[in-house]
């Protein structure tokens, strides 16, 4: 079992501490400076919320809310309950016998599965809006020149510390969490050194959510990417059991990713890639389709102006695509490749990407992939094709959200859908609001009316996180001043002005 991640334990052991320290010692690294294991206080918990959630033996039930289930076998109910025993779903149903369970009364509440991010790069949280009239990249046409790769790569990445990766990881974690977003793939770039991958790890797993670790690349003489892929593996992610799993890193724009691949496989583990078409990324991404290099283990982001030879292999292979409309339009990724998707059968997870041009919540996310795919069928329809694809409807964007975020990431079997058996990752959200009431629809309530001041209670592996629209165990205000303490470092550091209101 894993020192660090094990389900509901959220802190170091005493063991993995005194190691992390003499790590640190051996290095140079003042860990005083660090802050990780500094205690922190915690929120006081909401009144009336159920105490020891998540605890073996531990029951209560989730009464009178419509469940949205995202599993056939299990069906909708506009009123029914949902029963937690320990950290799993015991039961769905209307009029639940619970015994003794303590009661959550979820009436006037849309009850369904925590989303699912598949693709995030949480290590930017100081860097939030920074990028927001930004490009991915300066391609020599106009607009250029404030550009992701230049500024947030090429300037801000280079200067972080250990102590800035575990603060932003922990407070993006964090603000995920409050959004409903129970899941995550963290694509941390960010990997100087081993003692920024640990701060990584400790930053995900101190916030108490479910994650993907993605072990990406680094930079200077210090990176031990990808080679310490092997020692991360075998130190935390020992075990599939936890709430913190583990995704390799392969950019193939980046010399030697064919080594990432090959190591990630032989530690069989998931291996992810950015797949952008206006980056000059298709003509390798066709070399390795015609090499035969794609598998069911592979998850592929964005895959803008993808060609046919590319489609096929992925959708042969049974790769996963995940999608992030809002960025891939703004940041001229190439249209976000919604109809050539669902051609092709592939089911598309969704992602946030980078907060530093836009919001990492996963309504916002729903409605782009919705309104799109909604966008450019009626144009069809409206410039005369006959031969039109389906569109794409609430709940569809939801499963993609849902249940096919926890495919993508290979943790279908735990999460996903409200189905007895798996782990309690459960939404609340609030339907009696004034931006939803009265309730007609719930899948287009919570696509089409819904933000995240709706959400009102956040569970995860059955642990209450988030009661009645206040995260739990979280300081936020001491949070906040550590993460301000971080950017205007960042800032400083990599030599760029500080300016509010710049044009």
């Amino acid at each position: 079992m894993c020192k660090l991640c094990e389900a509901g334990q959220p802190q170091l052991h005493s063991e993995t501490r005194r190691d992390f320290l003499k790590l640190a010692a051996a290095t140079g690294v003042a860990t005083s400076g660090l802050s990780l294991f500094a205690p922190r206080p915690a929120a006081a918990q909401g009144a009336g919320a159920p105490a020891d959630t998540s605890k073996p033996g531990r029951r209560y039930v989730i009464r009178g809310g419509a469940v949205l289930s995202m599993d056939a076998a299990v069906g909708d109910f506009a009123r029914a309950d949902v029963l937690v025993e320990g950290k799993k779903i015991s039961a769905v149903g209307p009029n639940l016998k619970a015994g003794d369970a303590s009661v959550i009364d979820a009436r006037g509440m849309i009850v369904m599965p925590g989303f699912v991010d598949t693709h995030h790069h949480q290590f930017e949280t100081a860097l939030r809006s920074f990028l927001a009239d930004g490009l991915l990249f300066n391609d020599g046409k106009p607009h250029g020149a404030v550009n992701y790769f230049d500024f947030i790569l090429g300037k801000f990445a280079k200067v972080y510390r250990p102590r800035d990766v575990y603060i932003n990881e922990l407070f993006g974690s964090l603000s995920q969490l409050d959004a409903g977003v129970t899941t995550v793939h963290d694509i941390s770039q960010i990997h100087h050194s081993p003692e920024h991958s640990d701060a990584a790890i400790k930053g995900i797993v101190d916030s108490g959510r479910r994650a993907a670790f993605g072990y990406f690349e680094g930079h200077g003489e210090k990176t031990k990417y990808p080679g310490d892929a092997a020692r991360i593996r075998k130190q935390y992610f020992s075990s599939d059991d936890q709430l913190v799993t583990m995704i390799m890193g392969g950019e193939i724009y980046l010399p030697g990713f064919d080594k990432a691949w090959e190591i990630g496989r032989e530690l069989k583990l998931p291996v992810a890639a950015h797949i952008v078409g206006s980056f000059g990324m298709g003509k390798t991404f066709d070399e390795l389709a015609k090499a035969g290099k794609f598998g069911p283990d592979n998850l592929f982001v964005h895959m803008t102006g993808m060609s046919d030879l590319g489609w096929k292999a992925t959708k042969d292979a049974g790769a996963a695509v995940s999608l992030a409309f809002p960025i891939e339009m703004s940041m001229r990724h190439g249209m976000p490749p919604i109809v050539k998707t669902l051609e092709m059968g592939i089911q598309p997870s969704l992602s946030v990407d980078v907060e530093c041009t836009m919001t990492a919540d996963f309504f916002t996310q729903m409605r782009s992939a919705m309104t799109l795919q909604r966008a450019l069928v009626n144009q069809m329809a409206l410039e005369g094709r006959k031969e039109l694809p389906e569109l794409l409807t609430s709940r569809d964007v939801i499963r993609f959200a849902t249940v096919q975020g926890a495919k993508d990431l290979k943790l279908d079997r735990k999460i996903g859908s409200l189905t007895p058996g798996k782990e309690a990752d459960i939404l609340l959200l609030d339907a009696n609001a004034i931006n939803v009431a009265p309730l007609n629809h719930v899948p287009g309530a919570v696509v089409t009316l819904m933000e995240r001041s709706n959400v009102d209670s956040v569970i995860v592996a059955g642990r209450l996180r988030k009661w009645k629209g206040r995260l739990l165990d979280a300081n936020l205000r001491k949070l906040r001043a550590e993460l301000e303490a971080s950017r205007d470092y960042l800032f400083k550091a990599a030599g760029v002005k500080q300016d509010l209101f710049r044009s």
